[in-house]
């Protein structure tokens, strides 16, 4: 089974400046990630797609591919996830003539990932083979039943409805559990990337997480938070 790691890793951020090779313990942010997919079982392929020459050369020394440089109109701020994924399949696909059978996402935000987990998500995905993508989550801190948004008049509107007419005042556990997608770890198809045009598409199956375990480093707080837990 071909299982294909990709770590998208462009050169500019919004943040962090050069985020993806920021040192975090002794190595770049985005060797983290490359270690954690050499590691797993499963995955056959580690590749990086970036448009920067630097990270590219960073990442090779680390052990993954870097078979291309991502195009620059693909590695803008606004560019999503699913152009990136498929560029890099259509990319193996012409020029190796290789099919990937499963599609691992792995950002480098996230540099803490035991590479069973990896393992244990696949897995997950191929024991439900209806489900179209599988998702890291995690139970928040805040539960969306305390969540308000303010209307027009100023006051607060709870963006949750539930049967009971003040939620948030309720205990915790007497509200449903919910979960919050993480970014540790995606799992999909290349059938939901070219059929559904989706990097998930509509039946997502989740593989929980316990949130204490969960860093996801988007700004310059989110990696003194991350170095002091990891001092």
């Amino acid at each position: 089974m071909n299982t294909v790691a990709i770590i998208p890793a462009r050169g500019g951020s919004k943040g962090i400046k050069r985020k993806n090779l920021v040192d975090f313990q002794g190595k770049p942010l985005v060797a983290h990630s490359i270690i954690h997919a050499l590691e797993s079982e499963i995955v056959t392929r580690v590749i990086v797609s970036t448009d920067d020459e630097e990270i590219a050369e960073v990442s090779r020394k680390y052990g993954a591919e870097v078979p291309f440089l991502r195009p620059a109109e693909l590695a803008e701020d606004h560019v999503l996830d699913y152009p990136v994924f498929k560029h890099a399949l259509d990319w193996l696909r012409e020029n190796e003539n290789f099919e990937s059978d499963i599609v691992v996402h792995l950002r480098p935000t996230a540099p803490y990932r035991k590479p069973e987990w990896i393992d244990e998500a696949v897995e997950l995905l191929l024991m439900h083979p209806e489900a179209h993508s599988v998702r890291s989550v995690s139970e928040p801190n805040m539960h969306p039943y305390r969540t308000f948004e303010i209307d027009k008049d100023g006051y607060l509107d709870p963006i949750m409805k539930h049967k009971h007419p003040e939620p948030f005042l309720l205990r915790r556990q007497d509200l449903p559990p919910m979960y919050f997608y993480n970014c540790v770890i995606d799992v999909t198809k290349p059938s939901t990337i070219y059929d559904l045009e989706s990097m998930t598409g509509s039946k997502l199956f989740p593989y929980i997480m316990n949130p204490d375990e969960v860093i996801d480093i988007d700004s310059e707080r989110d990696l003194l938070i991350a170095r002091s837990v990891f001092k």
